[in-house]
């Protein structure tokens, strides 16, 4: 990787997003969150935060990340589909528990049917 590439990492308790360089491969350096001195979340390169007062967001993308879903780009260029709301993950979550269909696989669909 260049000099000048980077990725995001995000804080969840302190709703912040930073830009930082690429981990270095093998390398077991934790990352924290300069306000709280938490470990930060390596979201990838592909991610845009909502903006800090955007509860609904933050709580959206807490389910995400805690399902392991992350923002890397593809070949195609984006990460694919995320879902932005709560009715959407709550939508995805209800059709995981019916189907028994891994939660982080129906978070990724773009369509339920």
């Amino acid at each position: 990787m260049p000099g000048h590439a980077k990725t995001s990492y995000v804080c969840l308790p302190c709703r912040a997003s930073y830009k930082q360089p690429y981990p270095e491969p093998c390398s077991d350096h934790e990352r924290r969150c300069p306000r709280c001195r938490e470990s930060l979340i390596h979201v990838g390169s592909a991610f845009a935060p909502p903006r800090r007062r955007d509860t609904a967001g933050w709580r959206v993308l807490s389910v995400l990340l805690n399902a392991g879903i992350r923002f890397h780009k593809s070949c195609c260029g984006g990460p694919g589909y995320r879902p932005s709301t709560l009715s959407e993950v709550k939508e995805r979550m209800a059709y995981a528990e019916a189907t028994g269909e891994p939660i982080a696989q129906v978070l990724l669909r773009c369509e339920l049917r």
